[in-house]
């Protein structure tokens, strides 16, 4: 039986403005142009630049007309509390809410700039498939075959689900072994290896290949001979023992091969020179992301001194005719129906740029709040360079420290970025968590992987380290961690397991 009743509950909603800061505070400083010029196109209240001088002097009583943000020190960043009192020409029903430009399903741009553009892989590939002088019908099946490679070079889409692409696409019955038969002859295409269904091919085809090539430039002799039997070795492991050889089973391959170590040694060295992305061969769009640092943090006279880039202030006003639409509404016939709905409009538009300017203050403001109070925090490490040096850091610290929320210290850490004497680095690169040694210090984890990644490059890698040899090493050196840890820290530095690690 359904039943009607009245319930009370407290919710908090996030108000336009804290939406209008949380989208500014979070994006760097290479994409904040790009926002500004959104908005400036969007709100024709809002201007860009300092007013001219013969303005500023007819009313030098206003500050809201005119507000430059455009010193970069902490100091100079204090709170406006500046208004416009125009709610003595409009009651609140006639009044629009303030939507922010990208409320509602809004998705950031991806904006990866400068892109710089080169010869497409499809169409070198389209390229070479003219050279095979197929008829209209095979170089449609070509064309479909081409379509279908992947940015890394490989055709992972299944045969089946191609010819059935030709059949209700391009009205062309083919079948499987037509195509594949086809697929053979792209794969012969440059780079060697394009066109594979899967690595053990795209491996065979460039071993494959560089054995035609020998056999071409010199026919097998006694003096030769050698050369053709590591080629052939090789070609062996990768088409009998290819699951061995993704596990770095070295003995498995020797004995099932009957390979001597030195055979084995040499064979596996023609192989690791082998392309395992024949795609990425210098073609297609290549991205050049460039890292714009939002701060700048300087030795000086014994002391540290922190800027933020200019970049993060653009100097932003509000439009002077806006305002002198409101004055004159002001004297004029507030009955007309037609008038109102304009100045509605104006208003709107008005607290739409005032937000707006108000965001990028506090933006500036929280910025550098923040990137002070991790400069007081790693003070040591901004002074000498090293890892050692940075202390256990968490966002929770900085909060604290700052009296913000941990989310708001997220986004200005998540996509930021700092120069210094010793290079650029991200904020993120400071934040860490604490291990504690023997003695009972609080050290840094990157203190722990910086060790870690040494004792790994330094180990044999005929018997490379276990997680549980690494772990013992470094408890004998004080570190009190645990083997899970140790996994933990060797996976995030992006290195294998120990068999992976082993060679030959």
């Amino acid at each position: 039986m359904q039943k009607l009743f009245v319930k009370q509950s407290l919710s908090q909603k996030l108000s336009p403005q804290q939406i209008q800061f949380i989208k500014l505070l979070q994006i760097p400083t290479a994409e904040l142009d790009s926002r500004v010029e959104e908005e400036l196109e969007s709100n024709p209240a809002l201007e860009e630049g300092r007013e001219k001088e013969k303005e500023k002097e007819d009313d030098n009583s206003d500050d809201y007309d005119e507000m430059d943000y455009s010193e970069t020190s902490l100091e100079s960043l204090k709170d406006s509390t500046t208004d416009v009192n125009i709610n003595d020409y409009l009651s609140q029903d006639d009044v629009a809410g303030y939507k922010m430009q990208g409320d509602g399903n809004y998705q950031e741009e991806d904006r990866d700039m400068p892109i710089s553009s080169m010869t497409s892989l499809i169409d070198e590939l389209t390229r070479q498939l003219g050279y095979l002088r197929l008829d209209e019908r095979m170089h449609t099946i070509g064309m479909q075959l081409i379509g279908s490679v992947d940015d890394d070079g490989y055709i992972r889409r299944d045969l089946d689900a191609i010819v059935n692409d030709l059949a209700f696409i391009q009205n062309i019955q083919t079948d499987k072994s037509e195509i594949e038969k086809l697929l053979r002859r792209i794969q012969q295409f440059d780079p060697a290896g394009i066109g594979a269904r899967d690595l053990q091919e795209c491996l065979l085809i460039q071993l494959k290949r560089q054995e035609k090539i020998k056999k071409e430039d010199a026919p097998l002799t006694e003096e030769n001979k050698g050369e053709f039997k590591i080629l052939e070795d090789a070609i062996h492991i990768i088409s009998m023992c290819f699951e061995e050889f993704k596990k770095k089973h070295f003995k498995k391959i020797q004995r099932k091969l009957n390979l001597s170590e030195d055979e084995l040694r040499a064979a596996m060295g023609i192989i690791l020179k082998l392309n395992p992305k024949p795609g990425g061969s210098g073609f297609g769009m290549v991205k050049v992301q460039y890292i714009i640092p939002d701060f700048t943090i300087k030795y000086n006279s014994g002391d540290l001194e922190l800027s933020l880039n200019s970049r993060n202030a653009p100097q932003l006003h509000i439009s002077r005719n806006y305002t002198n639409m409101l004055e004159g509404y002001d004297k004029s016939d507030k009955k007309d129906k037609k008038l109102k709905q304009e100045v509605s409009f104006v208003k709107q538009k008005l607290d739409a740029a005032k937000w707006f300017i108000d965001a990028i203050k506090q933006r500036q403001h929280t910025l550098l709040k923040t990137m002070s109070a991790i400069m007081n925090y790693q003070r040591e490490f901004f002074l000498e360079g090293e890892d050692s040096k940075l202390r256990p850091m968490i966002l929770k610290d900085i909060a604290n420290e700052i009296g913000m929320d941990i989310s708001t210290v997220s986004r200005v850490a998540n996509s930021k970025a700092v120069q210094t004497d010793f290079g650029v680095f991200p904020l993120k690169y400071f934040f860490s968590e604490s291990i504690q040694t023997d003695s009972g210090e609080d050290v840094s984890s990157k203190e722990v992987k910086a060790i870690l990644k040494g004792l790994i490059e330094d180990e044999s890698k005929r018997k490379p380290y276990s997680d549980d040899k690494l772990e013992k090493l470094l408890r004998a050196r004080g570190y009190q961690i645990a083997r899970r840890t140790v996994a933990k820290y060797r996976e995030q530095l992006n290195i294998p397991v120990a068999r992976l690690r082993k060679e030959v």
